[in-house]
């Protein structure tokens, strides 16, 4: 993030590229530095003549290198962005010679997602020298609700831990996703909101009672009484709830207990960096740990990995998602 705080910083006090390759696998800030380019380069009355929008799938990098090379009219810069750069990726390596001397007046961008070019190669070298390379990196599931709350705090707003992991464990690590879903929150809500796990519910429509975060930590108190509500009510809302998830994220919850039980220092503050969670949730696993003794634990984690194959249809095709999950609580809390 601050990468690209220092990029977007660079562009609006006129220190340009020629080149911006922008790549990787999350491509939320892959669009979002091609989009500041695109409207913020040129002036608007520059834009007719001088920007230009490619697609991947329908040029060759030929006929973006003839592009590029054309001068600009009555404007200091034309800037051409090609977007979905990836369907090149067969002939990428032909732009290293345009990279090795870009044309002065000319800003191109090239929206290269869900992958990245040989760093070995003539391309990424040359581009490294003339231009600007960015690779934008998937985050950690354990990193998403910390950059919900930067993202809320630059917008003056504030989240309860618990509603950030809300958010993280309904939407996954897609930032797109969740930023779509806080857009909708900061239209709702006034500046200075913290927003809340109601906030959540009433305007996202994920439950704040009946969720993944509850469940576990309802397994972690050992509240069999909640887990089987929680579990109920995803059996009957099995598409809002697919048991693969539910499994995969109580895999990573029993696989944090059992480095818990292996720290000498289970100091709060030690336990937060090294299970890598917000330090909220540390008496989660304080109170899960005297729950589940190690022994336990490993057992678990064993059982988590047969239902993860059965929930994927292995071994169970006659048995509903529902019912698995249940059988699953009751090896869990036995």
């Amino acid at each position: 993030m601050d990468e690209v705080k220092q990029l977007v910083t660079d562009i609006k006090s006129g220190k340009l590229k020629p080149i911006y390759f922008l790549m990787g696998e999350e491509p939320y800030y892959i669009d979002k530095i091609s989009d500041f380019i695109e409207a913020n380069v040129l002036a608007e009355d520059e834009k007719g003549f001088n920007q230009m929008v490619l697609y991947g799938r329908d040029v060759s990098v030929e006929d973006v290198v003839s592009n590029a090379k054309r001068y600009p009219m009555m404007a200091e810069y034309q800037v051409i962005i090609v977007k979905e750069a990836q369907d090149l990726s067969r002939t990428i390596e032909k732009l290293a010679d345009y990279a090795k001397q870009p044309q002065p007046s000319t800003i191109l961008v090239l929206n290269y997602k869900y992958k990245t070019i040989d760093k070995r190669k003539a391309l990424y070298k040359t581009l490294k020298k003339t231009g600007v390379v960015y690779e934008s990196k998937k985050l950690y599931e354990n990193q998403v609700a910390d950059w919900i709350r930067r993202v809320l705090a630059s917008k003056n707003y504030t989240i309860v831990p618990k509603a950030a992991q809300m958010l993280v464990e309904f939407l996954g690590t897609d930032l797109s996703k969740i930023n779509n879903e806080l857009e909708k929150l900061q239209i709702i809500l006034p500046k200075g909101t913290q927003i809340s796990p109601e906030h959540i519910e009433e305007n996202i429509g994920i439950s704040k009672d009946f969720n993944n975060f509850e469940l576990r930590h309802a397994i972690g108190e050992r509240n069999a009484f909640k887990a089987f509500q929680i579990v109920n009510y995803f059996a009957e809302n099995p598409k809002d709830n697919p048991m693969v998830v539910t499994v995969s994220l109580l895999f990573s919850f029993f696989s944090q207990l059992l480095h818990f039980h292996g720290l000498s220092d289970k100091s709060p503050r030690n336990v937060a960096s090294a299970l890598k969670v917000n330090p909220y949730f540390v008496n989660d696993y304080i109170t899960a740990a005297r729950n589940y003794p190690m022994k336990k634990v490993s057992e678990v984690v064993s059982t988590l990995r047969e239902f993860d194959v059965k929930s994927k249809g292995v071994g169970a095709n006659a048995i509903s998602q529902g019912d698995l999950l249940k059988e699953l609580m009751v090896k869990i809390l036995a």
